[in-house]
């Protein structure tokens, strides 16, 4: 079952702010007693403006090794591609060694081929320090779709092929619920009223995307008044 801590905020600035602070502190932790910084992000638009934020800061970026929830299909440089996302809005602004970026790459082989190079590429690489996860309208997270494959058995691949998404972007390679679990801290971040719906769901203990995550040390949710609905 999952632990939930529910961080209620006014607007989606404020979880933001908050967001940024806890990323700051988190990778400021992980760089002082490990040496680097293992960190999963997210696409979307509610994310965007946590990472320009973040590229305002003063940080150790040498220890960042940066990993992504999910991929959709596209050429690397498409502009809504996630790793588009991330490089126009923070990576392409911080010195973080290219080497240590890895991005999901969809070649020939698809959504499928992808998969299996990412699951490789993460076989040996311990749990995150941080995964940064959001909430579409119909509950799913990174591209954990309902009705689709989750990923939840210790036995699934890291990264999993997904063909049948929502269009646009029908064909995308999620990491598995298993995979996104092996983390110290998972925050999701989630904002505006039309999340309302799937945030109620999400609370009422309905079994969707969002509720497969649950790593040992539980989920943190921060959260605009608007999606959270009455309490």
């Amino acid at each position: 079952m999952q632990s939930a801590r529910w961080q209620v905020f006014a607007d989606c600035r404020e979880v933001i702010s908050a967001a940024c602070e806890f990323v700051v502190r988190v990778a400021t932790q992980a760089a002082r007693e490990r040496g680097v910084f293992r960190v999963v992000l997210s696409g979307g638009r509610t994310p965007q403006p946590l990472y320009r934020e973040l590229a305002q800061r003063a940080l150790d970026w040498d220890c960042w090794n940066v990993y992504f929830a999910d991929e959709r299909c596209l050429h690397p440089g498409h502009p809504d591609s996630n790793a588009g996302l991330a490089s126009a809005n923070f990576l392409s602004q911080v010195p973080i060694p290219p080497s240590q970026v890895f991005p999901i790459v969809c070649g020939e082989d698809g959504p499928s081929g992808a998969a299996q190079a990412y699951s490789a590429q993460l076989a040996g690489v311990p749990e995150f320090d941080l995964v940064l996860l959001g909430l579409g309208e119909d509950g799913h997270t990174a591209s954990l779709f309902p009705g689709g494959e989750w990923g939840t058995a210790p036995t699934a691949p890291a990264a999993l092929p997904v063909s049948d998404a929502p269009p646009p972007y029908r064909a995308r390679v999620s990491l598995s619920a298993w995979r996104l679990n092996l983390a110290r801290h998972v925050v999701f971040l989630v904002c505006g009223a039309t999340k309302n719906p799937a945030v109620t769901r999400w609370r009422s203990g309905m079994r969707i995307p969002a509720s497969a995550i649950v790593p040992d040390a539980g989920v943190t949710v921060m959260i605009n008044r608007d999606a959270f609905g009455p309490s």
